[in-house]
């Protein structure tokens, strides 16, 4: 059984805040990797949700953004680490490529930055 299908169709990505434009995320929206300063591949997200700090097992505010399980890969863009959100359109996001795993075809050193970054 391969990771993904172990892992289960969708899974969360913790943060601490809701995003502001939540509901036009879950209108085709993704999370894209930032892998090493780079775009490396996105996840498509399924579900926002939020919890209040009463509710959340932290006791703090928290929101779970559930992705699929399964990488898209796009093409290298640039770009400078940052912390929170950054919405990008769709003309300023990196466009699709093929899966690289079954080409073969990335190098050495990128496979490990996504295996590493847990995107692979």
């Amino acid at each position: 059984m391969d990771y993904e299908a172990r892992r289960g169709a969708t899974y969360p990505v913790h943060t601490r805040q809701t995003p502001k434009r939540a509901a036009e995320l879950l209108d085709g929206g993704s999370l894209y990797w930032v892998i090493k300063g780079v775009i490396l591949c996105r996840r498509e997200i399924v579900d926002i949700e939020s919890f209040e700090a009463a509710d959340s097992p932290t006791g703090l505010p928290l929101c779970h953004i559930h992705v699929s399980s399964k990488p898209i890969f796009t093409e290298a863009m640039p770009r400078r680490p940052f912390q929170g959100w950054r919405y990008l359109s769709t003309k300023d996001a990196p466009r699709d490529i093929r899966d690289p795993r079954e080409a073969g075809d990335l190098p050495p050193d990128m496979v490990a930055a996504l295996k590493e970054a847990g995107a692979w």
